[in-house]
Order: C-alpha cells, then sequence, then structure tokens
C-alpha cells in the first residue's frame, strides 16, 4: 500500500517539527487558552506522538527525556481545575515508560501528588490518585528503589493520606499501601513499615473503624 510510507513519512516529518521547534512545551505551557475540544486534541496528538516507535526506539520518550520540563508542567497541571484531567492522560501515557516515570519519581513535584490526591474537586483527586498509584507500581524494581531511596520522606507524607479526614482518600490510599507493601518486589520496605510499632498502631486503630471497608484493607496490610 502506498498511502502507507507516504504517512509514516508526514508523520516523521510532524515529530522532528514538533522537536526541533520546541511545540509540545508550548502546547502544554498554554493547554488553558486552548477551548475544550482543542484540548483533547492536545492529548490526542501528545499521546500518539508519544507512542511512536522506530524499531525498538520510542523517539519521542528521548526526546522528552532530554526535556525534563516537559513532564514538570504536565505535572503541575493538577494545579489548575481546567487543564487537570489532560495534563493527567498526558501523564499516565508517559507513565508508560520507565525513563520518564523514573524522572517523574526522582523530582521534588512528585510530592506534591500528596497534596493533588486531597483536593476539594472528586474528579480531579480521583485522576490524580491514578497517575499518583501508575507511578508507583507500574515499573516494579524502580519503585523498589525509589522507596527504598525515599522512605522517610516517601512514608511521612503517606502518613497524611492514611489519616485524611476524606474517607476516599483513606481508603484508596490504604488500599494501595496494602499492595505495596505485598509486592515482592517492595520486601526490604515492607519489613521496615511493618516493624514500627506507631504503623502498627494505626493499623489497629483502622481495624476498629466503622467502615467494613477501611476493615478490610488494614487487615490486609499486616
Amino acid at each position: 500500500n502506498d498511502a502507507e510510507p507516504q504517512t509514516d513519512i508526514i508523520v516523521a516529518q510532524l515529530a522532528q517539527e514538533l522537536y526541533n521547534s520546541n511545540l509540545l512545551l508550548m502546547l502544554i505551557q498554554n493547554l488553558s487558552r486552548i477551548d475544550f475540544e482543542g484540548k483533547k486534541d492536545v492529548a490526542q496528538v501528545y499521546n500518539n506522538i508519544l507512542r511512536r516507535q522506530i524499531g525498538t526506539r520510542s523517539p519521542t520518550v528521548e526526546y522528552i527525556c532530554t526535556k525534563p520540563e516537559i513532564l514538570f508542567t504536565l505535572m503541575n497541571g493538577y494545579e489548575h481545575q481546567e487543564i487537570a484531567l489532560n495534563c493527567g492522560t498526558m501523564l499516565r501515557e508517559c507513565a508508560r515508560y520507565e525513563a520518564l516515570a523514573k524522572i517523574m519519581l526522582h523530582s521534588e513535584d512528585f510530592f506534591n501528588f500528596f497534596r493533588y490526591v486531597e483536593v476539594s474537586t472528586f474528579d480531579i483527586a480521583s485522576d490524580a490518585f491514578s497517575t499518583f498509584k501508575e507511578l508507583l507500581t507500574r515499573h516494579k524494581l524502580l519503585c523498589a528503589e525509589f522507596l527504598e531511596l525515599n522512605y522517610d520522606k516517601v512514608f511521612s507524607h503517606y502518613q497524611r493520606l492514611l489519616n485524611s479526614e476524606n474517607y476516599v482518600t483513606r481508603r484508596q490510599s490504604l488500599k494501595l499501601l496494602g499492595e505495596l507493601l505485598l509486592d515482592r518486589h517492595n520486601f526490604t520496605v515492607m519489613t521496615k513499615y511493618i516493624s514500627n510499632p506507631d504503623n502498627l498502631k494505626l493499623m489497629m486503630n483502622m481495624l476498629k473503624e466503622k467502615s467494613r471497608n477501611i476493615q478490610f484493607e488494614a487487615f490486609h496490610v499486616f
């Protein structure tokens, strides 16, 4: 089919133009100025160009590794209600690639997720939690290394989620904690977590909660 090679050439030229002109970053930086349908189009173009492969290479992933501000701008998108969900769609696509997930996990901006998952707008909080979970679970060895290196900082923030006033935040965080601790890659983290008497005390208190769901998730942690 003659049309296919032609399409490939056009896509390659478009991708090269996006890289050379720094257009990806500019589109994301100006996302709030674009209308509703346009925002969805930007997310679709971004995700499609991200998936583009040449043999085993992912050129857009390589490009973003050299321009990490693209990722940081997307993460910061959760600060702005009108673009939060579009940024979330793009972030979760990025999180599928270990090289990009690593940049996000090891950035200071990652710790803003502990705030984003508690925002008052339910859709945004849920979306942020999906991205947060994806970053902490998708690439097992990367996540285990990150949690071991940053144990104190991560779990002091995590403790606040487990003590949240918001039932949904508490339940989701507890469920994710159970998943993290039961994953064999996180054995070192699990051992450290359950050997802390304060954590045991917190789980004992959660077992006394009125909510059956909270009791159930707390039971699975220990």
